[in-house]
């Protein structure tokens, strides 16, 4: 089953040519360093907090920033979704007025993914359950590793049908895939499973977040889409913290996948300080004052 599925894609990846690429599409992106199209990056936020000394009091904290936004920013979008533990989806959910702003949790053994499919379904349902309308799972790297394709496949797929109408974004977990090519297939095991999006980090290992993973993903979407039409979603997460950085990504999607893939319903960011760096950013544009802006 997995070499029917594989056959769609190209999975040698010649790494020389991709960093080229990428050196080539981010190297200069003057054109694209305008306030609407930061705009559009914090759009794609999904606000996150995954700390181990997280609790209820930030989950609410961070509801009510993001409820509050709009009447201290009436000119900026607010941000796509507060992502959060399971345990603080309730707290959140009780917080959150913002209207468009989606709830996200990790699943499925967040970082590791190192438990049982049963508890992972279990875990998934719960948080569905009491409030997330997008749930964050992590592939089995040591699985995938190892050359068990097929059992990747079936987690995606099970925690696809856990999710039900909810969005599932399956973490690749990029950096400890060894190669761009693994890259390659497991974008496609977890896009043929049912993701909803494909995402790069949990931001717990180093390195997080790539361009040149990134730049192998919107391929494996691209190659997905000519094919049967479908759009899958894209989301980086783990060390993006910058406006500059932030609009490499998005001049990477732009150039692989095209501008209809930059909203918030294809295009996700996962951060934690990224959103007060746009902000400070857009104001200096706007206004020529160099004072920081924290608000979440």
């Amino acid at each position: 089953m997995m070499k029917n599925i594989l056959e769609h894609y190209n999975t040698k990846i010649d790494t020389d040519l991709v960093d080229k690429r990428v050196r080539d599409i981010t190297t200069n992106i003057t054109a694209l360093y305008d306030v609407e199209n930061l705009k559009t990056i914090f759009s794609c936020i999904d606000l996150t907090t995954l700390n181990t000394e997280d609790s209820t009091e930030k989950g609410e904290l961070f509801a009510d920033n993001v409820s509050n936004f709009k009447s201290k920013f009436p000119d900026m979008p607010n941000v796509a979704a507060i992502c959060v533990y399971p345990t603080l989806v309730s707290s959140v959910k009780n917080k959150l007025t913002a209207a468009g702003v989606n709830i996200a949790s990790v699943v499925g053994g967040f970082p590791s993914s190192q438990t049982f499919l049963e508890i992972k379904v279990a875990e998934t349902k719960k948080t569905i359950e009491v409030g997330a309308n997008e749930a964050d799972m992590v592939i089995s790297v040591g699985t995938f590793l190892s050359g068990d394709y097929q059992t990747i496949f079936n987690e995606v797929k099970e925690l696809k049908k856990a999710v039900g109408d909810a969005h599932l974004k399956v973490i690749l977990e990029t950096g400890a895939l060894k190669n761009l090519s693994n890259v390659k297939i497991a974008s496609a095991i977890s896009i043929e499973a049912g993701a909803d999006f494909i995402k790069t980090s949990t931001g717990k290992l180093d390195p997080p977040a790539t361009l040149n993973a990134v730049y192998v993903m919107c391929e494996a979407i691209k190659e997905y889409y000519d094919r049967t039409g479908i759009k899958i979603g894209l989301k980086p997460a783990g060390g993006i913290s910058t406006a500059d950085t932030a609009l490499k990504y998005y001049a990477i999607v732009n150039e692989v996948l095209g501008k209809e893939w930059l909203n918030s319903k294809l295009f996700r960011i996962g951060a934690s300080s990224l959103a007060n760096n746009i902000l400070t950013t857009i104001k200096r544009m706007t206004t020529e004052q160099h004072l920081g802006v924290k608000y979440f």
